[in-house]
């Protein structure tokens, strides 16, 4: 409420939003996503209540590609690009125009399911896109909408697999907009960690532990020397590094020299080029383990993710529209401040989506369980699941087509798009 004092009038934060102009698009987005909440509510629960891990996401692949070749004016491709759970859809005016993409994500967590919430992340994705096809119809306005099923971003890399096959480059993608659920802030400018993870096995000779251990070569040792070295690197890595590590082998039996162990090992940074100078560090204590021991060591990369960034063009009209929607929270005007609060040292192969094209990745709250636990905890998987963290995820989608709707209608607004990213990609 507005204070008077002296000659002084005093706005508070929720006014000065309330009086800024609604969004033009706006009524018309989210009257649509309304009307297909009802719609959207059972294929939600149908990903959240059968989880399927990366590139076995059977059942979320064939409800999204059902209910799209349902969806009026949308061609479908299921199995696409060699995956058999990968599929686009796409919406087509017939007249040239910016072409917006969503990326809709399908794969669960071993063990704990939809801990990582991706059926709000396929249903908002699916939500925005849709909506933005309505208008386009509506309005008649020129480009194309592009949904793409991305399969396995816990750690199998379905969104660089469909990069290399040059998914995005066929469809002269312009840009693409995802979104993730979380219990902090909500954000337009999520910036997340690089990544590369990688298997290490040490290979020894065995002999009896007792009465002969002099002639084995015990590559147990060897392991556990590089993992105490981790622990002293990480006294002196910079503020970002992260090293995780768990042993899948450590041994056959104690009497016996361990000729062989093995692990699995992440490092994780800012920046793709700040985990190349951490991962350098991190061989030289894997080869210290080797040397010390005799043992033959072995390393296996498995797979990496670019760091995601941000785009600041595309995060004003994401926090426009979202703002407008009456958020628990609206998401502040400042964008160093924004960059900050959507930090996060999580990783995802959006990272590499950003490198290729400008990406919003918007970050949104859930109400968490009674323990407060995030993502990667089976409570979170319970939340995710909820009614309300549905709703809260229509809101989201209702955002992203916001989003796409001013790149398709503001003259300008996607070269200014094309310019922040080539900016921020050279400063990486």
């Amino acid at each position: 409420m507005d204070k008077q004092n002296d000659d002084f009038v005093f706005v508070t934060y929720e006014d000065a939003g309330l009086a800024q102009s609604k969004p033009d698009y706006l009524d018309g987005i989210s009257d649509f996503i309304d009307s297909i909440a009802d719609d959207l509510w059972p294929i939600n629960k149908k990903i959240h209540d059968n989880p399927e891990l990366g590139y076995e996401e059977y059942i979320a692949h064939e409800t999204l590609t059902k209910f799209m070749a349902s969806r009026q004016g949308w061609k479908v491709t299921p199995s696409a690009y060699g995956l058999a759970t990968a599929w686009v859809a796409v919406f087509d005016s017939g007249r040239k125009g910016p072409v917006v993409s969503f990326n809709v994500e399908m794969d669960a967590l071993d063990g704990i399911g939809h801990a990582c919430g991706h059926n709000l992340i396929a249903t908002a994705s699916v939500a925005g896109g849709l909506a933005t096809a309505e208008i386009m119809k509506k309005d008649g306005l020129r480009g194309k909408v592009v949904m793409f099923g991305t399969p396995a971003e816990e750690g199998g890399g379905g969104k660089i697999k469909l990069l290399k096959a040059g998914a995005y480059r066929d469809h002269n993608v312009d840009i693409n907009l995802i979104s993730h659920p979380g219990i902090t802030k909500d954000t337009a400018l999520m910036r997340t960690s690089a990544y590369t993870a990688f298997k290490v096995e040490y290979f020894g000779r065995e002999a009896h532990a007792a009465a002969s251990p002099w002639l084995g070569i015990n590559a147990l040792d060897a392991l556990v020397t590089a993992y105490n070295s981790l622990s002293v690197l990480r006294q002196q890595t910079m503020p970002g590094d992260v090293i995780q590590g768990n042993i899948t082998d450590g041994g056959v039996r104690p009497n016996v020299i361990h000729a062989y162990t093995a692990g699995n090992f992440v490092t994780r940074a800012n920046t793709q080029g700040r985990v190349k100078e951490l991962k350098k560090k991190v061989d030289a204590c894997f080869e210290a383990g080797a040397t010390a021991t005799g043992a033959t060591l072995k390393m296996t990369p498995v797979q990496s993710y670019a760091d995601h960034v941000p785009n600041r063009v595309l995060g004003a009209s994401y926090r426009k529209y979202f703002n407008a929607l009456s958020p628990p929270q609206p998401i502040p005007g400042n964008d160093d401040l924004g960059e900050i609060e959507g930090r996060t040292m999580a990783s995802t192969d959006q990272g590499d989506i950003s490198y290729a094209m400008p990406s919003l990745s918007a970050g949104f709250a859930i109400q968490p369980g009674p323990g407060g636990n995030g993502p990667h905890n089976p409570e979170f998987a319970k939340a995710a699941g909820t009614r309300d963290a549905f709703e809260r995820c229509l809101r989201v989608g209702k955002a992203l087509a916001g989003t796409a709707v001013d790149v398709l209608t503001q003259d300008g607004l996607l070269a200014e798009v094309k310019k922040e990213w080539q900016r921020e990609i050279k400063g990486n």
